[in-house]
């Protein structure tokens, strides 16, 4: 893919791109047998991936923004917004949708029931292949799942984990793996099997997604939305003046 500008956040390479801009590069990656690693930062991400930061540090690992804390992040550290809010959640459809012939996906992830749901949903209603599935509670380096995966032949595998597990895992295994796309995706598989709720369309339009989802998991998201968003813009105040 070639390389646009870049705003850092916290010192994380997060590219300036739209949506088609991003969809486009990664499917010419797919033709042409390139290796990619995506990630979607938001202020989770960049609290919690902060160990793994010198491994981001390539050009085949390509971070986008996800989340009106980036955004604001970028505005008071660089002076900039990012062109649109890229989350795993959306991006990940439109992509698939932009491909001139059903991908082949692997899932990796989610629980066995989440899994199953989720599979079902990439079959059914957004006409890709499933190259095969695994989910996330099993020994995941353990060396028959990568020969397994390698077998598969995917031209994409997602990969829902959570931060950090899922972005160590792949940074772990890119240079093993044949695939020519890794996304880490988060809730995407339980987003897709219906066992979590997107906030309504107008909510998204506010930027108040993550309010909406505080409110459905306060005990599992209360730290995310508190404290960790404090340790980012503090991350982002103490690595700012090398931008400045």
């Amino acid at each position: 893919m070639s390389v646009p500008s870049i705003l850092p956040i916290a010192d994380f390479p997060v590219r300036v791109l739209t949506r088609q801009m991003l969809a486009s590069g990664l499917l010419g990656v797919i033709q042409s047998g390139e290796k990619v690693s995506l990630f979607f930062a938001n202020t989770n991400f960049v609290v919690q991936c902060r160990s793994l930061l010198p491994r981001m540090q390539d050009e085949s690992v390509v971070i986008v923004n996800d989340g009106i804390g980036l955004n604001l992040a970028s505005r008071l550290v660089n002076g900039q917004q990012f062109a649109e809010n890229l989350n795993g959640t959306d991006f990940t459809p439109y992509l698939l949708g932009q491909a001139e012939r059903p991908l082949r996906i692997f899932l990796l992830g989610g629980t066995p029931r989440a899994l199953a749901k989720a599979e079902e949903h990439v079959r059914s209603r957004l006409g890709q292949q499933v190259a095969g599935t695994c989910n996330g509670y099993g020994d995941l380096y353990d060396a028959a799942l990568i020969a397994r995966i390698n077998q598969a032949q995917p031209d994409i595998v997602l990969v829902a984990l959570g931060n950090p597990k899922q972005e160590r895992w792949i940074l772990d295994h890119r240079d093993v793996l044949s695939a020519p796309v890794l996304m880490g995706v988060g809730a995407l598989f339980d987003f897709w099997a219906g066992e979590k709720s997107r906030a309504p369309k107008w909510v998204q339009g506010m930027k108040l997604e993550w309010l909406y989802r505080l409110a459905l998991e306060p005990r599992r998201l209360m730290r995310r939305y508190t404290v960790d968003v404090v340790k980012f813009f503090v991350l982002c105040y103490r690595h700012r003046q090398r931008y400045v």
